[in-house]
């Protein structure tokens, strides 16, 4: 990786969803509740947080510093009755991906997850909209992996 490709990547992934969140905070704090909150923020990390993948380091250190943002904001704001979560894709078909298509069409094909499949953008919105109904009053900080079961451990 290159000096620049890192500075890029953390710039965008990490520092845009830090001062992104801290953005509408300051907005959410000074709203009024409604069903117990003033307001939900749903960061979108990454398997690759907890996941190497050593052609895409600084994607990995990006989406572990997201990780540790959600946790940091949801520590912070939940005294503001501001929750914060985040959503970790697996292996979802988009343009990223579909320059390795052909690495991940193999591992599907290996049986590498229990629900063995691509992941969909849908399946991604459909967590985030989840998490933003507010059905989870006494969470914060905390993520969902959506990626068809890869985090289970298996013989």
């Amino acid at each position: 990786m290159t000096e620049e490709s890192f500075d890029f990547v953390l710039g965008v992934n990490t520092k845009g969803t830090m001062f992104m969140s801290q953005c509408v905070a300051r907005q959410m704090a000074g709203q009024a509740e409604e069903s117990g909150a003033r307001g939900i923020i749903v960061n979108i990390g990454s398997m690759s947080a907890e996941v190497s993948s050593v052609s895409r380091g600084e994607y990995c250190v990006s989406k572990a510093g997201v990780a540790m943002l959600t946790k940091l904001y949801g520590d912070r704001l939940a005294r503001d009755h501001v929750y914060v979560y985040e959503v970790r894709p697996g292996i979802i078909a988009t343009d990223m991906t579909a320059k390795v298509q052909e690495k991940y069409d193999k591992f599907f094909a290996e049986n590498g997850c229990p629900i063995n499949r691509w992941g969909t953008p849908e399946d991604i919105a459909l967590a985030v909209s989840l998490l933003c109904e507010g059905r989870l009053p006494y969470t914060t900080g905390q993520y969902i992996d959506v990626d068809g079961g890869f985090h289970i451990s298996r013989l």
